[in-house]
């Protein structure tokens, strides 16, 4: 049987992927949804989860019809989030293991996430910063998932046609924003928010099922 070669680079999605924090995401917006009589339930699920904090600021702004403005309910939704990761940053089943492989093969690894710097931060302090050659946060390109452009910048930073690349994602956001870069994706859902299959995007259940030879085999598949 011929070996596949792995993948050029393998690009993550942090919350919900590598890091247990969706829920605390969702916790925090609920909290702050609930001083506002709003209760967060499925359907404003896509507004939330795996979206920016501005994103689901204006998505709180636009239900409630609260006098408090968009860049205030931000400030008060990054404060929430960030204290809620400061005190809780569980890694993902499977996470730490296949990372730890793509160490071994030498392959290299960046982190791509919606959250703001001091989150992304603040989880890196707890996973380990040495695991990724390159960190984006939702400050370092000028737009955010479901956008292109954290993937564009990830492959560019890593000298790499981003086509190339497998991202791993577990949103319908990431996915959208891995897909429009160009890289084929390994999509691990984190919550009930269907993720839509595709030529280019593969469905696990978890990243222990995730090894070397699938995502090698994601990567090959690139030209089909």
């Amino acid at each position: 049987m011929p070996h596949t070669p792995p993948p050029a680079a393998v690009l993550f999605d942090m919350d919900g992927t590598l890091v247990d924090t969706e829920q605390l995401w969702w916790q925090a917006a609920a909290e702050l949804a609930d001083e506002l009589h709003h209760r967060l339930g499925d359907a404003d699920a896509p507004e939330v989860l795996g979206q920016a904090i501005e994103h689901t600021a204006a998505h709180l702004h636009r239900v409630t019809g609260t006098s408090l403005s968009e860049a205030e309910l931000a400030d008060r939704l990054g404060e929430s989030f960030a204290g809620k990761v400061a005190a809780e940053t569980v890694p993902r089943p499977g996470a730490l293991a296949l990372l730890a492989s793509l160490r071994d093969a030498r392959v290299p690894t960046a982190l791509v996430s919606a959250s703001p710097r001091r989150v992304v931060d603040l989880v890196l302090g707890t996973l380990g910063r040495d695991w990724f050659a390159v960190t984006l946060a939702a400050e370092d390109t000028p737009r955010t998932k479901p956008a292109p452009d954290p993937y564009l910048a990830a492959a560019y930073l890593l000298g790499l046609d981003p086509a190339s690349c497998v991202a791993v994602e577990d949103t319908p956001t990431g996915v959208a924003s891995a897909t429009a870069a160009g890289c084929a994706v390994l999509a691990v859902p984190s919550s009930a928010v269907p993720i839509p299959d595709g030529s280019r995007v593969t469905l696990l259940d978890s990243l222990e099922h995730a090894d070397l030879a699938l995502l090698g085999k994601l990567g090959a598949a690139r030209g089909v």
